[in-house]
């Protein structure tokens, strides 16, 4: 079926189509009439007054009748009601009698008043649950007849019973569901024109069927339903001709034990056509890889069903064809013909297959059901010369013009399947290949040493080997086609051709397969093993490398490894070399094959060292390796799961007397001079003054260095290079740079290169101050505010300094006396956080990191589970004046006023926060408790306020209430307030206690034709039981006592200026749950929340579907502005020098906060 909108377009309403199609056609011609005189059929409609017997009659065209299948089973039970029961006005359903004038008790009926010569008739098998609201199919069974009798639906019933009886000739079926599915047809072939066969149970003579019984039960294989190959082999030895489609092969699978293929096999086997491939010693494919058969058991010439192209071909020599019962031989007995109304045929697509009549009771019921049937009337006989005559009264010259389409058509599908069919082939020819290190590699250097062919693979193997002897003349000897692949080895060869008579598809051969031509026994005098356990693995053989001068050596290395990006050949200390060998050999067979004496040891790279963790050479790290035990020595490549890339270490016992390997156990360490490479320091001097931060241009050197180096030498080094040593008092610490260029803190000296966590080939900044011990930590602080870019000040202090002793040293730093202060730490989003509330507790123990910044508070430290909490009051939008679509952007929306005034958009409207102080209470305290210490503000004394209940508490969010709290009676931990959080308080007119699933949205009503809004009102929508656009449309719409129905609904994002509709959308029902999940307006895309501004539309009195103002265009204007200047900005700053743009005291750039929003699934 196909959908447009939700309009349904299926085989009915393509009926009725292709009818009016036919009908435009014929206009003006002799034939303008044939659709109406072949199924054009009247129904009167009769109500008779019960009064007068008056009789009010209507007649109704029709081309097909829509019959009912709910409720009812059989196509006679539909028509019965449709045309025989009456339906009776009574009671409250009375009828107004024309002749009478008034009300009265009538009977209503329709019957059949002209039959039409074709009969069409629909199955209304698609229906509605109203309590579900979705669409179903009927799939409960509902019976039709071969022939039906119409006389008792009829008007006129005197005639002869011919002329009410109609017979089956078509059925139209439907496959799949009501939301898609597959059309196929039941036609009746009248005339005999197609080669029907009947099903071979109906053919053989009942002594025949017992023997194959008996056979069948002495030499079926026994099914095991857990083997595939005992079940396919099992299905098709049941078959008379002993082969089966493969397109039908899952289906009998499916019958035979009850479950899919896909379910019960693929998982473990793949797709069945692999498995058959991988099974060609058990199955063969036949009739041009239509069909599958047995190896041992091969179908006959007489059993075995010609494919497509053989049946067309071969129809007249065949002797199972459809012609053989017209045309027996001279020595064959003439079949009975077959019985009447047996030539039924199933169309499938391109599949045409022969059906018996019996059939057609299959699709009485199930997904798989009739969908449309068409019956034609029994009077209607064909003449004796249309019977097997296709060309029947047809003119010569569209039979000319058909025969010239057809050979047009097959010379088409000649074509496509040669194009379909054709493979590219790369020949690999033995003469221009050598066997080394387990694998053939070419002799010549060039890429493309295969040669390409194109060739049939309906084509059997002999015919490819002949091809290839006609290509190369000069071939001497036996021929084997073997399958090849190439590897990073080389070339490896896998199965041989050897059955000639197979086609090369049987056979596995697909486009871009490389062949290997060869004698099948040896290349170049050598012998090749050939399959997948021969498979080659090509790995690293890595052997010691000792030059004479190191030094020098990692010079040079490091000058290459800067223009290359690495070391060549495993750098000095180790040597690489890539070597092939047969996965099939044995470790003790690779040390003979590398030339190493018995005694040497291999090992393999240790995956759970420092070599696989951070790398040789970085973090001054020596590599790991594991020896190969005895017993390793003997299993194969294959065995020990090696594969291509892996390294393998080769070791002499004198190589231990060198310091580079170091053996414990079975594992090796090897330390090479490699390792030893170097570490990059720039200096950098730092001149911090009140215009900003000034530097010296950056001086860089190399300095030689290993893992246990240690960083104080390399200080030293760099120190003496740089001649900085002249200069008296001066001390310098070393710091790595992150990769936004930033300094980290400076690294403990103390440590080597290794320890301190510094990777070698790195670069270090020397800096201006001094470097912590091992036991201390390197902080960073500032004073009453949150860090600024480059104004944190640095201290070193002990991990055992306490957090009083650590705000002494950093109060004595600045200058500033007093007690009157405290330490925070920074947040996530580096913003002051929480206190350190232990002062006597160590830095180490409250897990102060090194680096970490702190903040120093003014202020004593707040008792433990207490909060501070800023208030702010909210001032009533109604008293200030302002446009219904007035609102704010810029800067002025997220900073405070010099007056610690903040303005705020609430409702479309602007309204006015004010700071009016500090409440410090505990976190186990109620929310009454909060609204009540609230007023005893000194700012909120002139508030009138009954009870707490007219007091709204919102929590802000960036400067804006974000959240109603809710619940007199939770406590702030509930409600999850956190030290310094922003509460907003509203002043009410009425006492408000919201639950935790009522939401307060500011509703505005637009203005019909204009664009803007009527003033916002409050409204409160529970969405407790039902969070659908439903229930708000509904909510809407008792608060405005309008319709549902002609309401819009839109919310507003103030941040964007832009509206975003609400409507009811519609979600896909999972296969699996079956359960559709409900619509919510408070999750994803819209997250209702309190505050939230809502547009409605009266859509019976406005027609502008729009919800966007002037002023919102206008503010989309201003966002495209700012960031255009954003972008032009950020191209100024990346053309200046980056040195030249920082600011004292400018603050860090931080991206705004968003609400996060996790949908958790209910879990079972």
């Amino acid at each position: 079926m196909h959908r447009k909108g939700t309009n349904q377009h299926d085989v009915q309403e393509l009926n009725r189509i292709l009818f009016s199609a036919l009908e435009n056609s014929l206009v003006g011609t002799s034939g303008s009439t044939f659709i109406h005189r072949l199924y054009h059929g009247t129904i009167v409609n009769s109500i008779v007054c019960k009064e007068c017997g008056n009789v009010s009659q209507r007649q109704e065209d029709f081309l097909d009748l829509t019959v009912c299948v709910c409720g009812v089973s059989s196509l006679e039970e539909a028509l019965w009601n449709m045309f025989v029961e009456e339906e009776l006005f009574e009671g409250n359903n009375l009828y107004r009698c024309a002749q009478c004038d008034r009300l009265v008790n009538a009977a209503k009926s329709a019957k059949l008043q002209k039959l039409p010569p074709f009969m069409t008739m629909s199955l209304l098998r698609f229906s509605f649950d109203f309590a579900k609201f979705e669409r179903y199919k009927e799939t409960g069974r509902y019976s039709f007849p071969l022939t039906i009798n119409l006389r008792p639906f009829c008007e006129q019933t005197d005639g002869e019973d011919s002329d009410y009886t109609y017979d089956l000739f078509s059925v139209i079926i439907h496959k799949g569901g009501c939301y898609g599915g597959h059309y196929h047809v039941y036609i009746r072939d009248i005339d005999e024109l197609g080669q029907w066969e009947p099903p071979e149970e109906d053919v053989k003579p009942k002594t025949q069927k017992k023997v194959k019984e008996v056979e069948k039960e002495v030499y079926e294989p026994k099914l095991q339903e857990d083997d595939p190959l005992s079940v396919l082999t099992a299905i098709i030895a049941q078959e008379p001709s002993k082969s089966v489609l493969l397109d039908q092969l899952g289906q009998k699978l499916m019958n035979e034990i009850g479950s899919s293929w896909s379910k019960k096999f693929r998982k473990h086997y793949g797709p069945i056509g692999k498995f058959l491939q991988s099974h060609n010693d058990v199955f063969m494919l036949v009739s041009n890889g239509t069909r599958v058969a047995l190896k041992a058991n091969p179908p006959s010439p007489v059993t075995e069903l010609p494919g497509p192209a053989e049946q067309t071909i071969n129809s007249s020599t065949t002797p199972d064809s459809g012609d053989s019962e017209q045309h027996p031989g001279p020595n064959q007995k003439p079949e009975p013909e077959p019985v009447q109304g047996s030539h039924w045929f199933d169309l499938n697509d391109s599949a045409v297959t022969s059906i018996r009549e019996s059939d057609i009771e299959k699709q009485f019921q199930g997904k798989e059901s009739a969908y449309m049937l068409f019956y034609r009337k029994t009077q209607l006989h064909r003449p004796q010369e249309a019977l097997n005559n296709p060309p029947y009264k047809v003119p010569s010259h569209l039979i000319q013009m058909a025969q010239d389409e057809n050979i047009k058509l097959h010379q088409m599908r000649e074509k496509f399947e040669a194009t379909n069919n054709t493979v590219e082939l790369h020949l690999h020819l033995a003469p221009s290949y050598r066997l080394e290190n387990g694998a053939l590699q070419p002799l010549s250097k060039e890429p493309n040493g295969s040669i390409p062919l194109s060739f049939d693979r309906r084509k059997t193997v002999g015919d490819l080997r002949l091809a290839i002897y006609q290509m190369q003349e000069l071939w001497e000897g036996d021929m084997a086609l073997t399958v090849a692949k190439s590897l990073p080895a080389g070339l490896h060869l896998y199965n041989t051709l050897r059955d000639d008579s197979v086609s090369l598809y049987s056979a596995g051969i697909y486009t871009n397969t490389d062949l290997f031509v060869w004698n099948g026994r040896e290349v170049c005098g050598a012998s090749v093993l050939i399959g997948a356990e021969w498979e080659p693995v090509l790995l690293t053989v890595v052997r010691p490398y000792l030059g004479e001068d190191v030094e020098q050596h990692v010079e040079d290395e490091a000058e290459y490894e800067e223009s290359k990006g690495g070391f060549e050949n495993g750098g000095p200390g180790l040597k690489k070399e890539a070597r092939g060998f047969a996965g099939g050999v044995t470790l003790s067979e690779v040390k003979e094959a590398l030339g190493e004496p018995k005694e040497s040891l291999l090992c393999q790279e240790h995956k759970g060292g420092k070599g696989r963790e951070q790398g040789a050479g970085e973090g001054g790290g020596a590599s790991g390796w594991r020896v190969f035990p005895p017993d390793d020595m003997q299993r194969t490549l294959k065995e020990l799961s090696l594969k291509d890339g892996d390294a393998l270490l080769v070791l002499e016992p004198q190589s231990f007397d060198s310091s580079v390997f170091t053996r414990n156990g079975d594992l090796v360490t090897v330390t090479t001079p490699s390792d030893s490479r170097w570490l990059q320091v720039e200096f950098r001097s730092h001149v911090k003054g009140g215009e900003g931060e000034k530097e010296e241009e950056g001086k860089r050197i190399k300095v030689l260095a290993t893992g246990s180096t240690l960083l104080t030498e390399v200080k030293q080094r760099a120190i003496e290079e740089l001649m900085l040593q002249e200069l008296p008092g001066a001390q310098y610490c070393l710091r790595q740079v992150d990769c936004t260029g930033k300094l980290l803190p400076p690294v403990c000296e103390e440590l080597s290169v290794r320890d301190a966590g510094v990777r070698l080939m790195t670069t270090l900044t020397l800096c201006p101050g001094k470097g912590p011990k091992a036991s201390q930590l390197f902080l960073q602080f500032t004073v009453g505010t949150a860090p600024s870019a480059g104004m944190e000040m640095d201290i070193i202090v002990e991990k055992t300094c306490t957090v009083k002793e650590c705000l002494q040293a950093m109060l004595d730093a600045v200058g500033i006396d007093g007690t009157c202060w405290h330490l925070r730490r920074l947040d996530w989003c580096e913003e002051v956080g929480e206190p350190l509330m232990e002062e006597d507790a160590s830095l180490s123990e409250l897990k102060i990191s090194n680096g970490e910044t702190l903040v120093v508070t003014e202020g004593h430290l707040p008792p433990k589970g207490f909060l501070k909490i800023p208030v702010w009051l909210y001032r009533d939008p109604k008293n200030v004046e302002a446009d219904f679509n007035h609102t704010i952007s810029g800067p002025a929306e997220e900073a405070l006023m010099e007056d610690g005034q903040c303005p705020l958009v609430s409702g479309g409207n602007t309204a006015e926060l004010k700071s009016v102080g500090l409440v410090e209470i505990s976190d186990e305290a109620m929310l009454e408790d909060l609204k009540a210490q609230v007023l005893t503000l000194p700012a909120l004394q002139d508030m009138c306020v009954p009870t707490t209940g007219f007091m709204r508490v919102w929590q802000m969010e960036g400067r804006r209430p974000a959240r109603i709290l809710r619940g007199p009676q939770v406590t702030l931990k509930k409600l999850k307030l956190s030290n310094g959080t922003d509460i907003c308080v509203q002043q009410l007119l009425k006492e408000e206690d919201l639950g935790p699933k009522e939401v307060l949205l500011n509703v505005k009503m637009g203005v019909p034709g204009e664009r803007f809004y009527y003033p916002p009102e409050e409204l409160v929508w529970n969405a407790s039981h039902d969070s659908s656009p439903r229930s708000l449309r509904s909510c809407l719409a008792a608060h405005f006592g309008l319709s549902p129905d002609s309401l819009l609904l839109a919310k507003h994002q103030p941040d964007k200026h832009m509206w975003e509709e609400i409507s009811n959308w519609t979600q896909q029902v999972s296969k699996k749950k079956k359960k559709k999940k409900a619509e919510s307006l408070l999750g994803a895309p819209f997250h209702l929340k309190d505050g939230d501004t809502i547009g409605v539309k009266n859509l019976l009195i406005d027609n502008n579907r729009k919800f966007t103002t002037v002023e919102d265009e206008q503010g989309q204007q201003r966002l495209r502005e700012q960031a255009e200047q954003r972008r032009k900005g950020g191209q100024a700053a990346g053309s200046n020098d980056a040195g030249s743009q920082k600011k004292a005291g400018q603050t860090k750039s931080r991206k705004p906060e968003v609400a996060l929003s996790i949908n958790v699934g209910v879990f079972r």
